[in-house]
């Protein structure tokens, strides 16, 4: 049986489901809009700009709230999939006309002009154009957003389980070991001494370990990596 991929979207709806209610969220939009003013700018720029609008002038009643997600949740996906919700400003691919439509017909609907928009997608779509999952939002204020428009194909099935070890380094142990303990079966019996015991079972293991946490540690500090928490929404690649 084939695996199905992920769609990004239905994943972080799974998330908001867990925590949030329809009520709930309209109630605390519905505080952050009575406050809100915007200024016009075009489409385009707006998207290219940096911006520091950190919410917009909303119609409450016109919201989808199966649209509408908190930055934890959002921070939640990201995490769990080693992606980036970045300024549309700093995204490398394309955005689809389909994407501008939706933003235009916002703009007449709610008689305003969006800005301060994010894409969560992975981390290379900031960097070259791809055709995974990106994901276009635009703030709401309070840390909730609009996801306005998805495109793309969905992430690889198995995503979530291969960024895992990179949540942390609790992960990163884990996974280590377990890789070490499997190519320690690998190893066939009486390759280093005639009689095969126990105790060199785990000499060997302890060996595995230690070679495969350094080539670990000698590939994170040298390309810079860090963990999926302290990556998820910061611009530098290095991060």
């Amino acid at each position: 049986m084939f695996l199905q991929k992920t769609n990004i979207e239905r994943e972080l709806s799974r998330v908001k489901s867990k925590n949030s209610t329809s009520e709930f969220i309209l109630n605390q939009v519905h505080q952050i809009l009575e406050k809100h003013i915007t200024e016009k700018t075009s489409v385009n720029e707006r998207l290219k700009k940096k911006s520091i609008v950190q919410s917009n002038g909303f119609d409450i009643d016109l919201l989808e709230t199966s649209r509408i997600f908190h930055i934890d949740q959002i921070k939640t996906i990201c995490t769990d999939y080693r992606l980036r919700f970045l300024d549309t400003r700093l995204f490398k691919g394309q955005i689809p006309k389909t994407a501008i439509s939706k933003i235009e017909n916002l703009d007449k609907e709610h008689n305003l002009e969006l800005e301060g928009f994010k894409i969560m997608a992975p981390s290379k779509l900031f960097k070259l154009e791809d055709k995974d999952d990106p994901l276009l939002f635009a703030p709401i204020g309070n840390g909730y957003y609009y996801l306005i428009h998805k495109w793309g194909n969905d992430l690889h099935p198995l995503r979530k389980a291969l960024v895992w070890p990179f949540k942390g380094m609790i992960n990163l142990t884990i996974t280590t070991l377990v890789i070490s303990y499997l190519i320690t079966l690998l190893v066939p019996n009486g390759l280093f001494s005639k009689s095969y015991s126990g105790a060199e079972f785990w000499v060997i293991f302890f060996f595995m370990f230690k070679s495969i946490a350094a080539v670990v540690i000698f590939y994170g500090f040298a390309l810079g990596k860090n963990f999926n928490p302290a990556i998820w929404n910061s611009k530098y690649f290095n991060a």
